[in-house]
């Protein structure tokens, strides 16, 4: 019996019809029951440009993240689907290669598929400046280092979780921006998800929102948040106890966002 699959496209200020291409890419090369924008603070314009795609549009009035953008799209569709998936809406990664990070889970029987841009079989069509590269490839080091987890990326935006998986991890999930996929990987590890990394085809987007300052920076803070997080989940006394006097830190899943429309 086929899975059905739904695909969310986190998105802050897209380009109307490079978003519009994508969805319609998407549907060809994946197939999904449904694809979902969620779209955060968008302008008459953006709202107005996107009337006509093949998706389902829920825009709120404000920036939540693109972690805490993503967990309401998997949350609005987890009850009828049986995979999620999310690509980052700038289509960096291909339609095809969001297709191969789908398989690994709907046909492969991973838990979370984890699409890759530095697996030695991944095509990157286009590279990142220097300074970006060596950043990105000095934070996956450090992931795998303190995360325990094999991986050559933890950054791209494609992944692909069963939703059996996600209710397992949904509510260990605090980080509502880049950070998000790396809790993701560490949570997942933590409840000893299946994990596999998919190599995939990817073409840079210089346009992107992502700070080369800012956002090192905040991945390093989260880094260290997701490795006490593992570590507390798998028992760890000394990180359970310190978890033990943080209350004041709220799920996104339980976090509320004011809807300004869906479509």
């Amino acid at each position: 019996m086929s899975q059905s699959v739904g695909v969310v496209l986190p998105a802050y200020d897209p380009a109307v019809d490079t978003l519009a291409a994508y969805v319609h890419a998407l549907h060809e090369a994946v197939a999904p029951d449904v694809v979902r924008i969620e779209l955060d603070s968008p302008d008459e314009a953006t709202l107005a440009g996107l009337t006509d795609v093949d998706a389902t549009v829920n825009a709120v009035d404000s920036r939540r993240g693109k972690g805490a953008a993503i967990t309401a799209g998997f949350e609005a569709l987890a009850d009828d689907m049986d995979v999620l998936a999310f690509a980052d809406a700038d289509g960096a990664t291909p339609a095809e290669s969001i297709a191969d990070v789908v398989a690994a889970v709907r046909e492969g029987g991973a838990d979370l598929a984890v699409g890759s841009r530095r697996h030695p079989d991944a095509n990157v069509k286009s590279h990142q400046t220097f300074a970006r590269r060596y950043l990105g490839d000095g934070f996956a080091w450090l992931a795998r280092t303190l995360l325990d987890v094999s991986l050559y990326d933890f950054q791209c935006g494609a992944k692909a979780i069963t939703t059996d998986a996600w209710r397992e991890v949904r509510s260990h999930l605090y980080e509502p921006a880049f950070a998000w996929d790396v809790e993701l990987i560490a949570v997942a590890s933590a409840h000893s998800l299946q994990i596999v990394e998919v190599p995939v085809t990817w073409l840079d987007q210089p346009d992107s929102t992502v700070s080369p300052i800012s956002t090192p920076l905040e991945l390093g803070r989260c880094l260290l948040r997701s490795r006490h997080r593992l570590k507390q989940l798998r028992g760890n006394s000394m990180h359970e106890a310190i978890a033990d006097h943080r209350t004041n830190r709220i799920a996104l899943v339980d976090r509320a966002y004011g809807d300004v429309e869906e479509q």
